[in-house]
């Protein structure tokens, strides 16, 4: 018998992207809508701020910004914790952990930061 072939390291990866495990998924999911949502709303109030619009308030770009990131993180771990349900190795039962929550931390954190680095240094330039 011949033993299998050792893939390598990209197409280890490639298979990795094409298949990933479903509660990571989710967690990425909930992140990403939850950033882009709020990434779009600050976007939104620094071209109304650069406009010279009148807010009131004055400016609020730092703590809104804060704020944002709190936001994605604290949302992010709550909608993964309603929706990444664990196994219980039961057929139909489920159960929520705060696990669930954890794995939605860790995915906000990156997430959150590549959101905005997408919206204020690649979008906001081309806007102008």
């Amino acid at each position: 018998m011949t033993p299998p072939r050792q893939r390598g390291w990209l197409e280890v990866r490639w298979r990795q992207a094409r298949n990933p495990p479903p509660p990571v998924l989710r967690a990425v999911l909930a992140n990403l809508a939850v950033a882009s949502l709020g990434a779009a709303l600050l976007l939104i109030y620094e071209i109304a701020i650069a406009r010279g619009a009148s807010l009131p308030g004055g400016d609020l770009r730092t703590p809104l910004v804060a704020l944002y990131v709190a936001m994605v993180v604290v949302a992010g771990s709550l909608l993964t914790y309603l929706w990444v349900e664990l196994p219980t190795g039961l057929r139909g039962e489920r159960r929520r952990s705060g696990w669930s929550a954890m794995l939605g931390l860790f995915a906000a954190m990156p997430i959150c930061y590549l959101a905005l680095v997408v919206t204020f240094q690649i979008i906001r330039p081309l806007i102008g």
